[in-house]
């Protein structure tokens, strides 16, 4: 596809990195160690403020609302496994959970247990769009944190420095088109300069509804796309030309 683009905007499963590394690997690491890292780490405050989201999303005032003032930390720690067991159980993209799973997958990351897959047409790509002028910016359920740290420890090195932003469910749902606008007012460019690219059907209509263009990201493991659509599709990065 061409685009006269200005900045690309990438989701990232299924359109920089695998569906299969974030669900067989990211994942079970996760429920693996989520009650220890809870036990853990239960007086660090951004786990705190991560497990006090969890109860929010779950419809409480807060965790102890939730729990009960006095409720145990064991108790809490118990009820907030749960309910992260459940969440990723049914592929539930909240907010507290994101942030949660971004703190845990921190040590994964950091002791080179987990590495980041991205595919292989990825990094030549961003490499052109960089030299060209195109600022690179990434949207994504996963928290930013848990962005950072995916980029930061990829198959292919360190690549967080060719992004300029990053963006999560802080800003708004993916399937939402005022999500979009917002990320366009944050760029400082008008909407139809952004080219966004997703595996996700639902997602390239909420970001076309905001006025960007959009590109459909058609990789190998990815859910069949079903219905009829007008969005421009690729099966490499390869297929994005610059018209500018």
């Amino acid at each position: 596809m061409n685009t006269n683009a200005r900045t690309i905007l990438l989701d990232i499963e299924g359109t920089t990195s695998s569906i299969s590394f974030v669900h067989d690997v990211m994942f079970p690491f996760v429920r693996r160690e989520v009650a220890a890292f809870l036990s853990d780490n239960w007086d660090n405050a951004a786990v705190a403020e991560a497990c006090n989201q969890i109860a929010i999303d779950a419809g409480h005032e807060s965790l102890d609302g939730w729990a009960g003032d006095q409720a145990t930390d064991k108790a809490q720690q118990e009820l907030i496994r749960n309910e992260v067991t459940r969440l990723m159980d049914g592929d539930v993209k909240a907010t507290g959970l994101k942030a949660l799973q971004g703190l845990i997958w921190k040590s994964g990351f950091h002791s080179r247990e987990m590495v980041a897959h991205v595919y292989d047409d990825v990094v030549p790509a961003i490499n052109e769009w960089k030299s060209a002028g195109i600022d690179l910016r990434i949207y994504s359920s996963g928290s930013v944190g848990a962005q950072k740290l995916f980029f930061g420890h990829t198959e292919h090195g360190d690549l967080l420095d060719n992004f300029s932003a990053h963006y999560d469910t802080t800003i708004g749902s993916k399937r939402e088109s005022s999500s979009y606008v917002r990320i366009a007012s944050d760029i400082g460019q008008p909407a139809n300069t952004i080219l966004f690219a997703s595996d996700v059907l639902a997602e390239l209509e909420a970001a076309k509804s905001a006025g960007m263009q959009t590109v459909l990201s058609i990789r190998l493991g990815n859910a069949p796309v079903e219905g009829s659509h007008d969005h421009p599709s690729i099966t490499s990065f390869g297929d994005i030309n610059l018209t500018i």
